[in-house]
């Protein structure tokens, strides 16, 4: 029950790798608030009134907003001569323009909060990837957005950090299991193969071979992974923008 009386907002928390931290979270004891286009609270955080109206309603049943994970993405696989200005724009809507939206929403009622309770912190967290640390072969309109985000993760930092307010990015690495790599039609999976990513691999079945043997653990990333930094993140009170790798040591930082 680490995170007892806690409310957390997570978005693209109805499905897949979000779905599996909400659980975690309450697990731990928070009350989640899952914001979706599919689920939860119907959200498009693409669109600052969305947001806007997510954090007020959140507000209006629980009283409090304790932490805010901007989780929902979008991924579009392919080199230079295949990724289309229509796919790039999409990418970069959906990873970089959202969280900004989020934060902001976030902020505001953070803020707020903090006026009546100085003594109270908050957090916001972006779950970023792996390739928000190091450059991605025929994947760069996702890695450019990533990229973007630690960006944005440093700056709120630096400006929130007087409201109590601290502000992470948590890279994970690869989660196999749900529809963003396993989707037959379009899995990152299938993508992969599709986009001649992996040299040699002729099957699905390559393209995941390849990737798990990439970590020294030998195994994707699951959702308790980055749970347990996002509880981290909750508890810590010492540390603002920075980007946690949770890559199995696929990716070491220096």
């Amino acid at each position: 029950m680490r995170l007892k009386n806690k409310v957390v907002v997570i978005t693209g928390g109805a499905q897949g790798f979000g779905a599996g931290i909400a659980e975690c979270l309450t697990d731990e004891g928070a009350a989640v608030a899952v914001a979706d286009l599919k689920g939860g609270i119907i959200t498009d955080v693409t669109k600052e009134r969305d947001v806007e109206q997510l954090c007020d309603t959140v507000m209006e049943r629980y009283g409090r907003l304790d932490m805010f994970i901007s989780n929902a993405g979008i991924l579009k696989a392919g080199g230079l001569n295949e990724m289309s200005v229509e796919d790039f724009e999409l990418v970069t809507k959906v990873n970089y323009k959202a969280f900004f939206l989020c934060a902001k929403a976030a902020a505001r009622v953070m803020k707020e909060q903090r006026e009546e309770h100085p003594e109270r912190t908050f957090d916001i967290i972006q779950i970023n990837s792996k390739s928000g640390l190091e450059g991605s072969n025929k994947n760069f309109a996702y890695a450019g957005s990533k990229f973007g985000g630690i960006g944005l993760v440093q700056s709120f930092a630096l400006e929130l950090a007087e409201y109590g307010i601290k502000v992470n990015a948590i890279c994970p690495g690869n989660y196999y299991d749900g529809p963003l790599w396993s989707d037959p039609e379009n899995g990152l999976f299938v993508q992969y193969l599709r986009a001649g990513k992996v040299p040699g691999a002729k099957t699905v079945a390559d393209i995941k071979a390849f990737y798990e043997a990439k970590t020294p653990i030998k195994r994707g990333c699951v959702p308790l992974d980055v749970a347990r930094a996002i509880m981290y993140c909750a508890e810590q009170q010492y540390e603002t923008g920075q980007a946690i790798p949770v890559t199995g040591g696929q990716v070491m930082i220096r």
